[in-house]
């Protein structure tokens, strides 16, 4: 039934998006004169790897830089793609992904190789599902490059006080996995374009049904700052990130 559902949405956001999408990809193209759209390498359900499209929000050469995550001041940003993160909007070919049943319309965020090679066993459990647009996590952290901005190494940051409440949300989803559940999250990834305060504490409320963690719970607020963490399943909080080459855009 899900998949039905994943079928049907996608279908009727392809159509219905078609011309904003194609106003998107010419401003992409306009700006450099190169490809508007971005096929990211990530791993998705059982470790195979899928190529991710998105709206291309970075200069044509960015892998060269070998950083994965991305800061909201990272200069190889376009000025289109600025504004494209900032709305989420580069997301939408993703829709494309969702209909060849690579991706789900809710899931966790499928990572770059790099990344998911670092998943304790405990996270790999997120590998055993589709991956997805959204997720309470993308709701959680749609502000991602700001919390990153000014970091002298973005990866770093991220695996010690992103990655730990990214992979504990979407463990606890999966635990609770419903279409309800499905239907709900959609509904306050679209709230939150409206209103994020109220997105975040519909996600406070789900984990407190769920009688998540109490840190977990703060950490979804977002009223303090996020604290380092070791990742479900590992006892240190990461102290470094094995560089490789980079495949975000």
């Amino acid at each position: 039934m899900k998949r039905v559902i994943d079928i049907v949405l996608a279908l009727c956001g392809l159509v219905c998006l078609s011309v904003p999408m194609t106003l998107i990809a010419i401003a992409v193209w306009l700006e450099d004169r190169r490809p508007p759209l971005y096929r990211g390498i990530r791993v998705g359900l059982r470790m195979r790897q899928l190529h991710m499209l998105k709206f291309r929000t970075m200069a044509p050469d960015a892998w060269t830089s070998g950083v994965n995550s991305t800061a909201s001041n990272d200069r190889r940003i376009t000025r289109v793609g600025r504004a494209l993160r900032r709305s989420k909007l580069d997301e939408l070919p993703q829709l494309w992904n969702v209909l060849t049943g690579r991706m789900s319309l809710v899931g966790p965020r499928p990572q770059v190789p790099a990344d998911a090679a670092l998943y304790t066993i405990e996270e790999c459990r997120m590998l055993e599902v589709r991956p997805g647009i959204t997720d309470l996590a993308s709701i959680v952290f749609a502000d991602e490059g700001e919390i990153l901005a000014g970091s002298a190494d973005p990866d770093l940051l991220y695996n010690q006080i992103i990655r730990p409440w990214k992979s504990r949300l979407a463990l606890a989803s999966i635990d609770h996995a419903s279409l309800a559940l499905d239907f709900r999250i959609l509904g306050l990834t679209l709230l939150s374009a409206v209103s994020r305060t109220r997105a975040l504490d519909g996600v406070a409320r789900l984990l407190e049904g769920w009688d998540a963690n109490s840190m977990l719970r703060r950490a979804a607020l977002r009223e303090a700052p996020l604290a380092a963490w070791p990742p479900p399943g590992a006892n240190e909080i990461v102290a470094r990130y094995p560089r490789t080459e980079a495949v975000s855009a």
